[in-house]
């Protein structure tokens, strides 16, 4: 008996010996990660398995990633490894990466770490500084931290990644390009053109102005032209012109808006001439079809006490100025609109309107959405809304729309495309010279574009919403000190979001500025089986600002009776299908441009033309009158796209809806969902008065009361067990 209890122990050793072999040899093959957190932070989302799944040729990934950082660096790295290697698990056989120990540059370093520097200086990798904080001394260390992407031909980078915030966002949007990248150049039947204008005369000119090395400046952009062609599949054309000498110099150097350098005779000390008067120009231009890009290589600057100075551009980053100039016309990614006329801010640099004060530009916003999508900027005024634009961004427009422009607005909904709406109900305008201490004034703005999203169900009311919950501005320490409340930029907080919808689902807060209220028409929205969706709100502590407006902060004061006070909606969404406007009515015929001031028309432009051109010929029932399903989103401020609320980076929440609103309305939900996860603000819900109260007396006095009860409990128990032993005993 005692024999056999012996062996069977060693049949259960064996057994379960094997069973984890078994299990671990399983886990090499079968793939199964449970993630936990809320947001999935550390696993994958749906878009980006699809695009690594999707690859049908290898994509490798190199990082250059210096080891034994101080944090947080040190755990970006990790991160960065296990994101990999989720990536690498949905398709191994194409996805492939390596991580290449690069040491800094102080201290004795390796053979292998000299090359894996060389190799990553070789692909634009290049240290960066990072700050170390040890025994109470600030240090400084050089460190590599990027990566480079190979797919084909194709390389892109990305050159350091000091942060793990949108890291998947950024790289599933690589992914993503590169092989929309490959698969366009494949297809494209015609090259992009890459001329290089420049005049000979610079060469001459150039010793006097420090510009040397011009003369070899056609010989450097030809070769880097060729280096860039192996990896564009040779789909690149070089040329080269002298802008000088084309008899259509004018035309072009308008269109292109290519900086020209003119000079008068330049004499040397002794009087004679060794420069006679010219003009002169030098830039890239990449053309394909009606889209291009100007490169300038002079840069023109103002030096204080030098006045103005001249250099070449850096050519060390020319290749990729060139490469990312290349990307942009030829259509990687999807098409967007942005209406770029009647007066709608600029989405480069600031604007001043007649009589206005100078507005910020949309740059911020330009930047992180052409990083997804290829902006085309559409003016109505040249003609209808271009095809292939699946969405149409109108911020702030100021002038009228004429019935024909409104009519192509309206069809483009009824084509079942997408339409976001940022419109501003006033216009702030500047008070004349010597009335300036009055402060602005607004004035409604009225466009004709409030009746079509009137008859779509939804309004922008004349009137702007004041919150009590707001951003507050740190006031300087000669005005007092203290915070001044600026109730006209709401802090949208997390319950007044509404995050039934998917892309907000991941939005906490966000702020907005000079905001109308929105009104939705449930008559409408029922008569034509429409949904609207409240996007977000302002706080049941707000109320609204019509007639004057007068934003200065002794007229922003909160109402005294609580009951005039609620909550406004700020953003709308409808989806269906919209009815048209002009359901029933003639189609607008387009208007005549007019003639510049000062020209007269001449006997050509009174004739009439014996028939009118085929693309102007519009027959009956030409006009949608009920609309496929599509999108329409609303909100009553366009301050919310400008670079005073969109960061640079793109990381605030403002930037993030700006980006998830876009994306929802081209539908591309997953990539709103894959934004959001790195979303790392998340603000605690306002805690009732009564509720704190209780948590701190719970802490204080609770906590204690409930140990002492415990002991209690456990010393009564530990007696009734030892009154029971003696009883067992004693008797």
């Amino acid at each position: 008996m005692n024999g056999r209890t012996h062996y069977s122990r060693y049949y259960r050793f064996v057994v379960w010996l094997a069973v984890v072999v078994l299990v671990n040899a399983a886990g090499l093959t079968l793939f199964f990660r449970a993630d936990l957190t809320k947001n999935g932070v550390y696993s994958l989302s749906r878009a980006s398995k699809e695009a690594v799944a999707g690859l049908s040729e290898p994509l490798t990934i190199n990082v250059f990633f210096t080891k034994n950082l101080p944090a947080p660096y040190n755990d970006t790295e990790r991160y960065l490894h296990d994101l990999l290697e989720e990536y690498a698990a949905y398709n191994k056989k194409f996805f492939n990466f390596r991580f290449f120990d690069v040491s800094a540059d102080e201290g004795d370093i390796g053979e292998e770490a000299k090359a894996n520097q060389e190799l990553a200086r070789d692909y634009g990798i290049y240290p960066v500084q990072v700050q170390d904080i040890e025994q109470d001394e600030v240090k400084f260390q050089r460190a590599y931290m990027g990566m480079v992407f190979i797919h084909g031909d194709v390389v892109d980078k990305i050159p350091a990644i000091t942060s793990t915030d949108g890291l998947e966002f950024t790289i599933t949007s690589k992914i993503e390009t590169m092989s929309n990248k490959i698969s366009v150049l494949v297809g494209m039947e015609e090259p992009v053109s890459v001329t290089l204008l420049f005049s000979p005369a610079l060469i001459d000119v150039a010793p006097h102005v420090r510009m040397e090395g011009l003369a070899a400046l056609p010989d450097k952009v030809e070769e880097i032209v060729s280096d860039l062609n192996g990896k564009y599949y040779g789909k690149l054309a070089f040329s080269s012109a002298d802008p000088s000498a084309d008899s259509l110099s004018i035309q072009r150097w308008k269109r292109y808006n290519i900086v020209t350098l003119r000079w008068q005779s330049i004499r040397d000390r002794a009087g004679v001439e060794v420069v006679p008067p010219g003009t002169g120009a030098a830039a890239i231009v990449v053309e394909k079809g009606d889209r291009f890009r100007t490169i300038p290589l002079i840069e023109v600057f103002n030096v204080p006490l030098f006045g103005t100075q001249y250099r070449l551009a850096d050519l060390e980053t020319l290749g990729e100025r060139i490469g990312e100039a290349v990307d942009d016309v030829i259509d990687i990614n999807e098409k967007i609109g942005y209406l770029a006329d009647h007066g709608t801010p600029p989405l480069q640099g600031g604007q001043n309107f007649p009589g206005q004060q100078a507005q910020d530009g949309l740059t911020n916003f330009s930047r992180i959405v052409g990083g997804n999508y290829s902006i085309v900027q559409v003016r109505l005024a040249d003609g209808p809304i271009p095809d292939g634009i699946d969405c149409l961004i109108i911020a702030g427009p100021r002038e009228p729309f004429n019935d024909w422009e409104l009519f192509q607005i309206d069809q483009f909904l009824m084509r079942g495309k997408s339409l976001a709406v940022f419109y501003d109900a006033f216009e702030e305008m500047q008070m004349p010279q010597g009335q300036q201490q009055r402060g602005p004034m607004f004035m409604p703005v009225d466009t004709g574009l409030e009746k079509l999203l009137d008859h779509y169900g939804a309004t922008v009311k004349r009137s702007y919403v004041l919150d009590t919950e707001c951003y507050e501005q740190q006031l300087p320490a000669a005005y007092g000190g203290g915070v001044q409340p600026i109730y006209f930029a709401p802090v949208i907080r997390d319950e007044k979001i509404n995050d039934e919808l998917n892309f907000m689902r991941h939005v906490k807060a966000l702020i907005t500025v000079k905001a109308s209220p929105i009104e939705l028409r449930p008559d409408v929205l029922e008569a034509n089986e429409l949904r609207g969706d409240v996007v977000f709100s302002s706080s049941d502590k707000s109320w609204e600002m019509s007639g004057r407006i007068d934003l200065s902060p002794w007229a922003m004061q909160p109402p005294s009776d609580p009951e005039a006070m609620k909550s406004f909606p700020l953003a709308v969404m409808v989806t269906g299908g919209f009815p048209s406007w002009f359901a029933g009515k003639p189609v607008p015929e387009k208007p005549e441009p007019e003639s510049e001031a000062g020209e007269e028309a001449g006997p050509a432009a009174t004739e009439q033309p014996a028939m009118a051109p085929a693309e102007e010929v519009i027959g009956e029932g030409a006009v949608i009158e009920q609309g496929r399903p599509g999108m329409l989103f609303l909100t009553g401020t366009s301050e919310i796209l400008r670079d005073n609320v969109i960061d640079q980076e793109g990381k605030g929440t403002s930037a993030t809806f700006a980006m998830n609103v876009i994306d929802h309305l081209n539908g591309r939900d997953e990539y709103a969902e894959m934004r959001g996860k790195s979303q790392r603000f998340n603000p605690l819900h306002d805690t009732a008065p009564g509720m704190k109260t209780f948590v701190k007396t719970l802490n204080i006095a609770g906590l204690p009361v409930i140990v002492v009860a415990f002991g209690v409990i456990v010393w009564a128990m530990r007696s009734r067990r030892k009154r029971a032993i003696q009883e067992m005993f004693g008797g």
